[in-house]
């Protein structure tokens, strides 16, 4: 039997689609391993949102080829739909693909051969306008599954380059999305994460489906328990959308709300579609509706040209909107992005003080919102047993917990009363 290892650097829509390659393999009969063990394929699906993804893509090649000189090596995603002839051109990789035709991965594979040099399979992305369908039924023992139901971007933003990467913006037709969710909860899972490139977008070239209306339909299916979803943005936080989800009991009470900054100088030269009255509103509508609700966000700090007193702006502002937990990124230059050329880039010392400062802010702004939430009781998603007896899940507003459970609970739903934190990690007694 040949093996196979199918690897993901970046973003979720990477991991799901480096899962459905693997599933893809083993369907013809490829045993799946793990990127660090020996195998007769390697697919990297590379990532390239920064200058550094596509480093880290690189070096993942060429540790894969170390390890058997002798595999086939496939550079998928973004880095490689990007920068195919420069992917093409490293020692190491056979076959190139891009951000589309994973379908067909299993057979180019089968049809290579080592006379045939290097196999470009890249093609333009930004005229496609079909949604890639893409299935996995078995998600290495998760009980939590991720659902593509989306692909492609049309903001630009100044600092991205993934609409280049990824085209236009495709949805997976809603009959589809509801029966592969039907699909999952038969084979056992009860919470389901619906993901794209840009989510928000979904159903928008369609013109008869969007994000709420795709999560009504699923919403009726019988032994599905949770939904959520990922990043958005506040222009989405409207009356209408807010009506729908208070509708909808099963949708999580998490929302990863897109900030980037909290400055609106540095927003609009982002050009991010709102600005900080905009996100204010979104938040106090969220928290209108649920009181328990957890905001999160990315933060960048040191975009060209921040000043020290934008920065501050946007401290001040994240520590107002008081998020339940911020990623923060120090801004990375992408090349073929308008504002990797600017001129006032911000120093690297500096950007690594403002991302250790908002750093703090973070953990600080974790810390209360966790306390704020201690002595509540709320049912936990029980997703693995991490000792004897001592179960860890997340609540609907995806605080990872711990509790202690005299029986087998995983993939149930137990009512947990919150004792303590550590970190980022609460602590709880199951209630009988």
């Amino acid at each position: 039997m040949k093996r196979v290892a199918s690897f993901a650097l970046g973003c979720k829509v990477n991991q799901v689609e480096s899962e459905a390659i693997a599933e893809a393999f083993a369907k013809r009969g490829y045993e799946v391993v793990e990127v660090d063990e020996v195998a007769d394929v390697y697919v990297i699906n590379t990532c390239t949102v920064t200058n550094v993804g596509d480093k880290k893509s690189r070096q993942m090649i060429r540790k894969v080829k170390r390890q058997n000189p002798d595999a086939i090596v496939v550079a998928v995603g973004c880095y490689a739909q990007t920068a195919a002839k420069e992917v093409k051109e490293m020692e190491g990789v056979n076959i190139v693909l891009g951000t589309k035709g994973r379908n067909e991965i299993v057979d180019e594979v089968e049809h290579y051969q080592q006379s045939l040099g290097v196999v470009d399979r890249v093609t333009g992305i930004m005229q496609e306008h079909t949604f890639e369908p893409i299935a996995v039924s078995s998600l290495h023992d998760r009980t939590r599954a991720y659902l593509k139901i989306q692909d492609g971007c049309s903001q630009f933003c100044s600092y991205c380059i993934i609409p280049y990467a990824r085209g236009p913006v495709r949805s997976r037709p809603e009959a589809d999305v509801v029966a592969e969710v039907k699909r999952l909860v038969e084979n056992g899972f009860r919470e389901v994460v619906l993901t794209g490139i840009h989510v928000a977008s979904y159903g928008k070239e369609l013109h008869n489906t969007n994000l709420l209306q795709v999560m009504e339909k699923i919403h009726h299916i019988e032994g599905l328990e949770r939904i959520r979803f990922s990043s958005i943005e506040p222009n989405v936080i409207t009356e209408d959308f807010l009506a729908g989800l208070s509708r909808l009991p099963k949708v999580c009470r998490h929302f990863h709300l897109s900030l980037q900054s909290g400055c609106d100088r540095t927003l609009k030269e982002m050009n991010r579609k709102y600005d900080t009255a905009k996100y204010r509103a979104a938040v106090a509508a969220l928290r209108s509706l649920w009181a328990d609700v957890a905001v999160t966000t990315d933060i960048i700090v040191g975009f060209p040209g921040e000043t020290e007193e934008d920065f501050q702006a946007s401290m001040a502002f994240a520590k107002e909107m008081a998020f339940a937990k911020i990623h923060v990124f120090p801004y990375s230059p992408k090349r073929g992005t308008p504002a990797a050329e600017r001129k006032d880039q911000v120093d690297a010392q500096v950007k690594a003080a403002r991302a250790k400062e908002m750093g703090a802010l973070a953990k600080d702004l974790a810390a209360q919102f966790l306390e704020s939430q201690m002595g509540k009781t709320m049912e936990v998603l029980a997703e693995r047993e991490v000792a004897a007896g001592i179960w860890q899940g997340h609540t609907s507003n995806y605080i990872p917990v711990e509790f202690a459970s005299s029986r087998p609970c995983k993939n149930q739903l137990i009512a947990v009363k919150l004792t303590g934190f550590s970190g980022e990690k609460a602590e709880g007694v199951q209630i009988l």
